[in-house]
């Protein structure tokens, strides 16, 4: 019998490597090994808050795949639900030293990961059944046609169920075949969640329009009942399928050292509020709070709150 969980979700992990210093990725001799993935710092973010979470993926059965197993170890997030893949490998990427607030360059080496063989067979009913929440992110849903039907899938059980479920469009063109397949899955799947946290520019790209008003009203006519949207430096801005809508003010930050993982800890930020029981401006604050300590980490997950430090906030 699988203990209660508070969130499940799935994605790909990988090893990322952090330059030391600034400069051409090309250049740099000295890195620093992390853990990398939008589903796994959502995770990490809420097992930091002290909710009970289960991650699903596929690890390669190398040194890449046992870290990112140890690392969630030492999260206290629960693995049962990710597969030693002994036949194909753990993805990795580099990424540059950011500097004055820049994106920082990120080379992904994940073509055939383990992951990517995510598929249907990896939804284990009991264990999704004993979660209250599901968590998806574009990423996942980009990897492979199995891993999307596996997300799919999930959707459809959760919904069934009467489980919430979140949903961040994580846009990976790259990913995809063409941007019109990109569009139309992952609006499948934002239309059978309850909170929808899009980007502004993601929003555009997946409703065709221009304002957070108009992308929101997009998802909200499809049966969503909330939609978040990130306008960068203005903050935050959302609506509810009850007509409730507002803008949050952003938390300023002095010095931005790597932007990567903002958006992670912004839904960290905005799920473990809803889980609480808080209301949607509240969530969003909090999700503003966390994503702006995000930013001023050089990792993905650095920036991510314990409980004791989300009340010093």
């Amino acid at each position: 019998m699988h203990s209660p969980l508070d969130v499940i979700t799935i994605g790909e992990a990988m090893a990322m490597f952090v330059a030391t210093e600034t400069g051409n990725l090309a250049d740099a001799t000295q890195f620093i090994k992390r853990a990398a993935g939008a589903e796994l710092n959502v995770a990490t973010g809420l097992a930091r808050l002290g909710l009970k979470v289960s991650w699903v993926s596929r690890v390669g059965d190398d040194s890449f795949g046992h870290f990112i197993l140890n690392t969630l170890r030492k999260e206290g997030i629960d693995s049962t639900g990710v597969t030693l893949d002994g036949r194909y490998a753990t993805g990795f990427q580099l990424k540059s030293k950011a500097e004055n607030g820049t994106d920082p360059i990120v080379e992904y080496f994940r073509k055939g990961s383990a992951a990517s063989h995510l598929s249907p067979e990896d939804f284990h009913a009991a264990a999704f059944s004993q979660a209250r929440h599901l968590h998806l992110s574009g990423v996942a849903a980009a990897l492979s046609a199995t891993s999307y039907a596996l997300l799919d899938h999930a959707a459809q059980s959760m919904k069934a169920q009467g489980k919430s479920i979140s949903f961040d469009p994580n846009l990976r063109p790259v990913l995809w075949r063409s941007e019109a397949e990109m569009v139309t899955k992952l609006n499948h799947l934002a239309f059978q969640a309850d909170w929808v946290l899009p980007g502004l520019k993601e929003g555009i790209v997946l409703t065709g329009q221009r304002t957070p008003e108009g992308i929101a009203d997009f998802y909200l006519q499809h049966g969503v009942k909330a939609v978040v949207i990130k306008t960068g430096a203005d903050g935050a801005w959302f609506k509810t399928a009850s007509g409730e809508q507002g803008a949050i003010a952003p938390v300023k930050v002095e010095n931005v050292v790597d932007t990567v993982g903002a958006g992670d800890g912004f839904a960290v930020g905005v799920i473990s509020a809803l889980l609480e029981g808080k209301s949607l401006p509240d969530a969003v604050r909090r999700g503003n709070a966390i994503g702006a300590l995000a930013i001023q980490v050089p990792g993905d997950s650095e920036g991510l709150p314990t409980r004791e430090q989300l009340r010093a906030l």
